[in-house]
């Protein structure tokens, strides 16, 4: 018979934003199947279960009704859709992500803007790379990308925080959602400035191919698609990079290696492994199922954590730790299943092929003076909130 789904009150949201992974590696081995109570969510932590859930969309339903998103997206949105509803919307954008779009147009634009970014950072002084590269390089391809380069880097980045910070107000706090009301209103502004220039001069940017399709989605749900972009389309890039480079700066004969055999893919997908941008998902139940001998009822919550199935014991040995050279294994950052992120094939492009490469063609040398001073974040998205290097 199925037991009830054991419950911890002790773990706090605060703990999980400071440092999640001692939490779970705990949960792994005691209670992969938890319920969180300040996170009114039940915890899958290993490997299989996460995959098991996200391969499965018709017992466990993105349509999460008590999910904070809607509230700070002012939209219910592709995230938060299954089947048809989510194949549509997903489609609507899918001409700006076509291997020959990527390859022919935003590959060159993602070339530039990495050579003049880092053009623009001083020799020999430490610099942190947070705000002086990272946050407005991935600004910058993203605004090119969608069709916003009218936005500048400071108002993508900010507008990517404030939804995501709403998106994750799991407590239901009155400021994340004030902020994230004012970058709504200021993103609709645009996106409604935006239109004359698309349907006069259509193009592959995501919102013009949205606005001039043959049958194209209702205007709330381009905007919710644009945001949905902003919202992850920043960070995943930003926090991959910047945790990359840490692992990298703090293993320098792992990337003396890299250097030298070019690997730069393999030390972007260890990177993503190690500690995924991210780093947990909401599924709706929609009938009674068990996991793990663990009764969940129809119309619980259950959260993916993939920075903890990434970690798993059963599917990769010794994954506390970053190592590029370890034996390949499958990792769960950019999801599975009809919810794939779409926008993978860009961001592995413009940071393995594209920034590392030429940040370290410029400075050969760069180094990480003191690691204790980089402060990690983040329990749904979760990254180096700061990295300052020393640039030889």
């Amino acid at each position: 018979m199925a037991r009830p789904v054991p419950v911890s009150d002790q773990i706090t949201l605060e703990a999980l934003d400071r440092d999640p992974f001692p939490i779970y590696r705990r949960l792994r081995a005691d209670a992969p199947v938890c319920r969180i109570s300040q996170a009114r969510r039940i915890f899958l932590t290993k490997a299989a279960d996460t995959k098991y859930v996200k391969d499965n969309p018709d017992i466990f339903s993105s349509d999460d009704p008590v999910t904070p998103m809607k509230r700070a997206f002012w939209a219910h949105t592709l995230m938060r859709k299954d089947g048809e509803a989510h194949l549509r919307e997903r489609m609507a954008m899918a001409p700006a992500f076509a291997p020959r779009v990527i390859r022919d147009e935003w590959v060159p634009r993602y070339q530039r803007i990495a050579e003049d970014y880092v053009a623009r950072l001083p020799r020999g002084e430490v610099v942190d790379l947070f705000p002086a590269l990272s946050g407005p390089y991935a600004a910058r391809g993203l605004a090119v990308l969608l069709g916003l380069e009218e936005a500048s880097d400071d108002e993508m980045q900010r507008w990517s925080q404030a939804l995501i910070d709403g998106a994750g107000n799991f407590g239901w706090k009155d400021a994340p959602f004030a902020r994230s009301d004012l970058a709504n209103e200021e993103m609709h502004a645009l996106f409604d400035r935006l239109q004359d220039r698309h349907r006069a001069e259509p193009n592959n940017s995501a919102l013009s191919v949205m606005l001039n399709a043959d049958d194209p989605i209702e205007q709330t749900q381009i905007y919710a698609n644009i945001k949905i972009a902003i919202g992850g389309g920043i960070n995943e890039p930003r926090d991959a990079l910047n945790t990359i480079l840490f692992g990298l700066l703090t293993n320098p004969e792992q990337l003396e290696q890299v250097k030298r055999q070019g690997d730069w893919d393999k030390a972007f997908e260890e990177g993503v492994r190690w500690v995924a941008p991210i780093s947990a998902s909401s599924r709706l139940v929609k009938e009674d199922t068990e996991i793990r001998g663990c009764l969940i009822e129809k119309g619980e919550t259950v959260m993916t954590i993939q920075a903890s199935a990434n970690r798993d014991e059963e599917v990769v040995e010794d994954g506390e730790t970053f190592n590029v050279y370890r034996e390949k294994t499958q990792h769960q950052s950019f999801g599975n299943g009809p919810h794939f992120c779409q926008g993978t094939h860009v961001a592995r492009r413009a940071i393995a092929q594209i920034m590392l490469p030429v940040l370290f063609d410029r400075f050969h040398n760069m180094t990480l003076p003191d690691p204790d001073a980089v402060i990690w974040r983040g329990f749904g998205f979760r990254g180096p909130i700061n990295l300052p290097v020393l640039l030889n």
